[in-house]
């Protein structure tokens, strides 16, 4: 079973995103299924449940949708990017597989974390 969180922290104020919506999806084929919906927590955390993503855990190709739009708007901000998608593939057997996006309004990086 799978266990995949995520962070975001805005890096142009050194500060946790609160209240982003998150999707966790798969990939079959070409066809993207979402498998969960999250919101960043007020540290800028989310996570998805490891049973819904163990009964999917097949096709091993995932992305997270990151959707900041929103986030940079409501403090009047422009950004270059209005979601982020961040896509991977999960190694097979047991584990926890944490993702952070580091974004700003014009640039983000991300990691495989632990």
């Amino acid at each position: 079973m799978h266990r995949i969180t995520t962070h975001i922290l805005d890096t142009s104020k050194g500060k946790p995103v609160a209240k982003v919506k998150v999707l966790l999806m798969s990939c079959q084929g070409m066809e993207w299924e979402t498998l969960g919906e999250a919101q960043t927590d007020n540290d800028g955390r989310a996570g998805f449940d490891p049973v819904k993503v163990h009964d999917k855990i097949e096709p091993i190709f995932y992305k997270i949708v990151f959707f900041t739009r929103q986030y940079f708007a409501d403090q009047q901000i422009d950004t270059f990017y209005p979601w982020v998608d961040i896509s991977f593939m999960l190694p097979k057997g047991d584990g926890h597989c944490h993702i952070p996006l580091l974004i700003s309004p014009y640039g983000f990086t991300t990691y495989r974390g632990s």
